[in-house]
């Protein structure tokens, strides 16, 4: 009998719009997509658009009980910065979902978030400071942001300069999938 390598796993994605596929449908989104790609593994998408940290981590009890998730990737952040919100309340949410996670037995991912320059050089780098020190802290992949080689593709951008269009989500899903896989193929 040969054994199957790879084991079928639940994997939440607790996100934002970046991950809610904000202005396209659903099924056109990054995490759709990963679903058609990794057939053999249940995808969950748990983002809603316009999600903050404390958002998430409010929501994040009744999504751990319904999905028993063994991972758990963290795509929150962006409208903390975008609302200018203090780096420090930022890591206080985001370190109550790792704990949540990893005490629901998860294996943790947390995506890099990074703010518009705009923001201020002191501001963006404590900002993302913060997510560099939560992968450390608890020793869990960071994952580098994915838009930093989508956003200067005015092609790739929606209207509103913020959010992936349709054309990007491909891309988009073959950045995540090795993370993901790692992941779920992780010995335990």
């Amino acid at each position: 009998m040969v054994p199957n390598l790879a084991k079928a796993a639940s994997v939440l994605i607790l996100g934002d719009s970046l991950s809610a596929a904000y202005g396209m449908e659903e099924s056109k989104g990054w995490v759709n997509l990963l679903r058609q790609a990794m057939p053999e593994h249940e995808i969950i998408n748990g983002s809603v658009s316009g999600e903050t940290t404390a958002g998430g981590l409010r929501r994040l009890p009744s999504l751990l009980d319904s999905s028993h998730p063994d991972v758990l990737l963290i795509e929150l952040g962006g409208n903390d910065g975008l609302r200018g919100f203090n780096p420090a309340g930022l890591k206080s949410n985001l370190t109550k979902i790792i704990d949540l996670g990893q005490q629901a037995g998860a294996t943790v991912l947390l995506t890099e978030i990074m703010v518009p320059p705009n923001y201020g050089p002191r501001y963006s780098r404590m900002f993302n400071q913060v997510y560099h020190q939560l992968a450390d802290d608890y020793d869990i992949a960071l994952i580098p942001f994915f838009m930093t080689d989508i956003a200067p593709h005015p092609d790739l951008m929606q209207r509103d300069g913020i959010h992936p269009n349709e054309q990007a989500q491909q891309q988009i899903t073959q950045w995540m999938q090795p993370w993901i896989s790692q992941a779920v193929n992780a010995p335990d």
